[in-house]
């Protein structure tokens, strides 16, 4: 879903000769000290990246449209006091018309209710439905939208917001990889119906959920949020140790990455990454070999042909050759479209949420993931990754190595966009 945004980045930054426009890269340099069962690396994930992990959370594990679409609406419907949604994709189709009634609903009844919406992965979102919320109450923005007539903000197109945030009365929250849009309707059960997972929050993360939606609403409006309606006193609600971590271009958006790398540099024993736009910098290869190296079974499960941008799985695939040579597992998911993006380390630590593993996530975008510390969750997910790893299909390296040379020059070509990917 991301084809706009590219070709427009692209567009603006043509000028300029094929630069990023990220500057000089860090090769960041870590080594194993520590894992993750070490008291150390949830105290590291707290005090170098921020913000700490807190107990007392409950963590549901929503898995596709059918799912978590209708429980992101009951909440809505049931607000009292705020509703904040923060999405790069919002349509304005069937799903999209439901969230847009139940908005116009909550505003209506008094209920103070924020939307930021992406503008350039948002442009099917219709003025109709602008309007209609505006007139409702509903506090309404396009994010970061381009300025035809600046070229200095024409070339600030690249950064975008990528974060999928719902908090509701500033007491449940929602996060995960889905938009809102007919795509992730269903139960991933035709090439039409999208494979994700989001997750509903209670307890203390979700006041860190509303601070990285709130940073961004003042970034955009000026408009600070505060106050009861939207940060209330929370009592713990479950047994989860959980994280809420945002990055961002402005806030230095690299810690994203270095959060990635901190999580693998400390696996001793399993790595299993979903990512459904896997496209890894050298830094990042680097840390899965040396996770290799140390006798780390390391699997990845990615998208397979069925694929919303295929210069994205063209890029990914032209990367794999070290990698399957050193006995990383890459598997491509067969059914439709895989959109998940969730890391999980030794049986207990999970990250998943809106970040991929590509320069624009780690280098662009704002991003926003849920990090959790606890078994019985990391299993859950092992179990979800496990079913879906039955639905897809493994590549070898010799199946990789003797691919046909035309694929083998469109993937090349598609490595020099890899920057943009």
């Amino acid at each position: 879903m991301r084809i706009t945004t590219v070709a427009l980045a692209l567009f603006a930054l043509a000028p300029l000769g094929g630069c990023t426009g990220t500057g000089n890269v860090l090769h960041y340099q870590l080594r194993h000290e520590y894992g993750v069962h070490d008291p150390q690396f949830p105290l590291t994930m707290g005090s170098l990246l921020g913000p700490a992990l807190l107990p007392g959370n409950k963590v549901d594990t929503l898995v596709n449209g059918d799912r978590f679409f209708p429980a992101m609406l009951d909440a809505i419907r049931a607000a009292k006091r705020s509703v904040n949604l923060e999405t790069y994709i919002y349509w304005s189709d069937t799903i999209g018309a439901e969230f847009t009634d139940a908005l116009v609903d909550r505003a209506r009844a008094g209920v103070k209710c924020h939307v930021l919406i992406d503008a350039l992965g948002s442009l099917k979102f219709n003025a109709k439905d602008v309007d209609r919320m505006k007139a409702a109450g509903v506090h309404f923005r396009r994010y970061n939208p381009p300025k035809w007539f600046d070229p200095g903000a024409l070339l600030a197109v690249d950064h975008r917001t990528h974060r999928k945030l719902l908090i509701v009365d500033g007491r449940i929250g929602f996060t995960g990889g889905a938009g809102i849009a007919d795509e992730w309707r269903g139960d991933a059960d035709s090439p039409h119906h999208w494979r994700d997972t989001q997750f509903r929050i209670e307890g203390p993360a979700v006041a860190q959920l509303q601070a990285a939606f709130a940073d961004n609403w003042v970034q955009e409006t000026g408009q600070v949020l505060h106050g009861d309606d939207y940060f209330p006193k929370l009592a713990p609600a479950g047994d989860h140790w959980a994280q809420v971590f945002a990055s961002s271009v402005r806030g230095g958006s690299e810690s994203m990455l270095l959060m990635f790398l901190l999580s693998l540099t400390a696996a001793e024993r399993d790595v299993r990454l979903a990512h459904s736009y896997f496209v890894p910098d050298a830094t990042t290869i680097r840390a899965l070999l040396e996770a290799r190296k140390r006798g780390v079974r390391v699997r990845v499960l990615t998208v397979g042909k069925i694929t919303d941008l295929p210069v994205v799985r063209r890029a990914s695939r032209a990367k794999w050759g070290e990698l399957l040579k050193a006995g990383v597992e890459i598997h491509e998911y067969q059914p439709t479209m895989y959109h998940c993006k969730t890391l999980i380390v030794d049986g207990l630590w999970v990250s998943t949420g809106s970040a991929n593993m590509d320069n624009r996530s780690f280098r662009l975008n704002d991003e926003a993931n849920l990090n959790v510390l606890d078994p019985k969750f990391a299993a859950e997910q092992e179990r979800l990754f496990d079913a879906d790893l039955a639905k897809s299909r493994r590549v070898t390296y010799e199946e990789w190595e003797s691919r046909p040379l035309g694929e083998k020059l469109l993937e090349g070509a598609a490595r020099l966009l890899e920057w943009q990917l």
